[in-house]
């Protein structure tokens, strides 16, 4: 990758697939403002979405456990295709959102040469036994921001978080992770980790700023679900050099200023 400079370094911003279609006018207004004076990348989740095609993805068999304990979508082809269409409708309707704001945009599939995967976990837990069962799910290895072309203020990249592994197939990986990724190789300062919560919750008390160390103690030992791997995203984020992250729910500018949400930094 080219060396970032200030003039082209995004702010990246993960959408929360359980909390998008939840988005006011007011909030894009919002995003657009910021828009005009940097460039931005967006990460699209798509769990509501998909659920909504089809309710057999809201049973629990959608989902498996690994050995170690973290969770993943069952991903089959077909799964693949399905997130493809759900992916296509969101992006036509963010990407409308933007331009009626005056920000160009346009949708990248990161399995398009953005992002590149490894070899997926291969056992998991299913009737109580752990089988060997073929997921299209695979860690993040590489991004290459080559791929986001015209990183500029005014302009918007809304990336549907696929990548391609090692034999060239198209698999699933988490969004927020994806976004942190990203937001590594492109020189990002901050991440943004919009969400349908307004805080990060320890002991059921919000909590405004967290250190890196001990967003990771809570993420080992109380975070649950979702939460858990927004943590695991910030933290690799912060190690790839972003110096914030942000989890929330309110508009980008109030994150960004730590007016509301949970402000994540390494110290």
């Amino acid at each position: 990758m080219s060396e970032t400079t200030p003039m082209n370094t995004p702010t990246v911003v993960k959408l929360g697939g359980s909390c998008l279609d939840g988005l006011a006018g007011d909030w894009w207004d919002d995003l657009a403002r910021h828009g005009r004076d940097e460039p931005l990348v967006l990460v699209h989740g798509w769990s509501k979405p998909l659920k909504q095609l089809r309710p057999r993805y809201s049973e629990p068999s959608a989902i498996l456990r690994d050995r170690y304990g973290n969770q993943s979508r069952w991903t089959t082809p077909e799964v693949i295709a399905d997130i493809k269409t759900v992916s296509a409708r969101l992006a036509e309707d963010v990407l409308g959102l933007l331009e009626q704001r005056g920000i160009t945009a346009e949708r990248l599939l990161g399995s398009d040469g953005l992002v590149t995967a490894g070899e997926g976990e291969r056992w998991w837990w299913r009737d109580k036994q752990l089988v060997e069962l073929e997921n299209l799910v695979g860690p993040i290895t590489g991004v290459d921001a080559e791929a986001l072309k015209n990183l500029q203020p005014g302009h918007a990249h809304l990336v549907t978080p696929l990548a391609r592994d090692a034999a060239g197939r198209e698999v699933n990986t988490d969004a927020d992770r994806a976004a942190a990724a990203i937001a590594g190789a492109t020189g990002a300062t901050v991440l943004v980790l919009v969400t349908d919560v307004p805080h990060l919750l320890i002991d059921s008390e919000p909590v405004r700023r967290i250190t890196a160390e001990a967003a990771a103690a809570f993420r080992d030992k109380g975070a649950t679900g979702g939460m858990r791997k927004k943590l695991r995203a910030a933290g690799e984020a912060l190690d790839a050099g972003v110096d914030r992250v942000v989890i929330g729910n309110a508009a980008v500018t109030d994150l960004l200023t730590a007016r509301t949400g949970t402000v994540i930094t390494r110290t």
